[in-house]
């Protein structure tokens, strides 16, 4: 079976030989993915500060990366960034390990950006990066939490006046009605492990019953541990270590997905690699480049 894993932050300090002692290094997590059936994962950027840092990644692990300015960011994020951004994919055009425009979007969960001067600013730079992405002819990578209704006002938007960009929305965790706006819009819907809680139950309706052709699997690793991994304040407290996610966790989560869904492994790694296939196009080449390695 192969796997794609469509959001993986594989620059994050936890996947640093010098985070915390002795964590593994990025090829060693990356070699143990591989061996779980992932012959890809796409490297998000966050910001122009770490746009080389995935660009560097991706030709070292034989994956792909894409660049972008995080909602998190945007308090530290003039205008400049957008010339920096857009300068970068202007200059990287023709590396085909550059797959998209991410990771954009919204977050309307945060206190701090949920006042209206900086809600207005998110605004500002997400929709400036749509554009971006159009005039690049790339598709987007986009952050959705609490904010499923703004951002699809923008892409209806930018729709209308024959713009119109299509891709990924990462970590969906919104209702059935805007999960089909997405679809409708072009999308695929990334899950990862958030979906492996029993809790979670409007998002696990979702994997079960949306489209098999609209899902895309992801981990967005070391962020958002399925339940096996996840450990509570309190428990941590008392001394027990958060278990670290990561890209070789990502065919147990989707194991999770086909039991949802009440189908086999296989017929959802196939199904959800066509899907990233579809969602980010200039993934094709490059695994087949890995499968002609392997």
């Amino acid at each position: 079976m192969t796997w794609i894993d469509t959001h993986c932050h594989l620059d994050a300090p936890e996947f640093s030989g010098e985070y915390e002692g002795n964590r593994p290094q990025v090829s060693t997590v990356r070699s143990f993915a591989a061996t779980k059936g992932v012959a890809l994962c796409v490297i998000p950027a966050v910001a122009p500060g770490n746009f080389e840092a995935v660009r560097q990644l991706a030709h070292a692990g034989a994956d792909a990366y894409a660049l972008g300015i995080h909602p998190l960011m945007v308090p530290r994020t003039p205008d400049a960034d957008l010339q920096t951004l857009d300068h970068a994919l202007t200059t990287h055009a023709p590396d085909g390990r550059l797959v998209a425009v991410g990771e954009i979007g919204l977050d309307f969960f945060v206190p701090a950006l949920c006042e209206p001067a900086m809600r207005e600013r998110q605004e500002h730079v997400y929709r400036a990066q749509l554009e971006l992405a159009h005039r690049h002819r790339l598709p987007v990578i986009v952050h959705v939490r609490r904010s499923a209704d703004r951002l699809l006002k923008h892409l209806r938007e930018l729709a209308s006046h024959g713009q119109a960009v299509t891709g990924i929305a990462h970590a969906f965790n919104g209702s059935r009605q805007q999960a089909e706006a997405f679809v409708e819009l072009g999308f695929k819907l990334g899950f990862g492990g958030a979906v492996t809680f029993e809790r979670a139950l409007q998002l696990r309706r979702l994997a079960a019953e949306l489209p098999l052709a609209a899902l895309v699997m992801e981990t967005d690793a070391p962020d958002i541990p399925p339940h096996w991994l996840y450990r509570t304040a309190e428990q941590r407290a008392a001394g027990e270590p958060q278990g670290r996610n990561e890209p070789g966790e990502l065919p147990r989560i989707a194991a999770v997905v086909a039991e949802l869904r009440g189908i086999g492994v296989d017929e959802l790694a196939a199904a959800t690699t066509r899907n990233a296939l579809a969602a980010l196009p200039r993934l094709a080449p490059l695994l087949a480049a890995s499968k002609g390695a392997a």
